[in-house]
């Protein structure tokens, strides 16, 4: 068994970006929400049953990037904005016996309603965990 990162992601641009299918969860309505939520708790319950499933959350879309500047500096932030392009919208920790079985998953979390119950065609990144750390160099 291997643990993947399932990131999802709303990708607005894109040579596979389905038109139509990116419109913003704030604009659906209550019943498309209940539903999306609905269906991505199903595909949880079908991977805790599986026993694959490890953890998920959802994500709100504000976000600060911050990145250390200096000893006794304080941090350098950049936001809050929401990147238009792409925008991780939660994720999910699995632990699954293969690759092809990793995408199966992400696959069918693609899957989930948006507006209107149409499929929302979303992106995922999978992303195996390093099963080992890389060696230190030591003196």
């Amino acid at each position: 068994m291997a643990k993947y990162l399932l990131l999802k992601h709303y990708r607005r641009t894109g040579p596979a970006w389905v038109p139509g299918t990116d419109i913003p969860m704030d604009q659906w309505s209550p019943e498309d929400v209940t539903a999306h939520i609905a269906f991505m708790q199903t595909v949880a319950d079908e991977l805790r049953e599986s026993g694959e499933f490890v953890d998920a959350q959802a994500l709100s879309p504000e976000g600060t990037w911050v990145r250390y500047d200096g000893e006794g500096r304080p941090p350098v932030t950049d936001g809050p904005f929401a990147e238009t392009k792409d925008l991780i919208a939660g994720w999910m920790i699995i632990d699954v016996d293969s690759p092809e079985r990793a995408y199966q998953a992400a696959a069918r979390l693609s899957s989930a309603p948006g507006k209107d119950g149409a499929p929302i065609h979303e992106w995922l990144e999978v992303r195996p965990f390093m099963a080992e750390l890389p060696p230190t160099v030591t003196e």
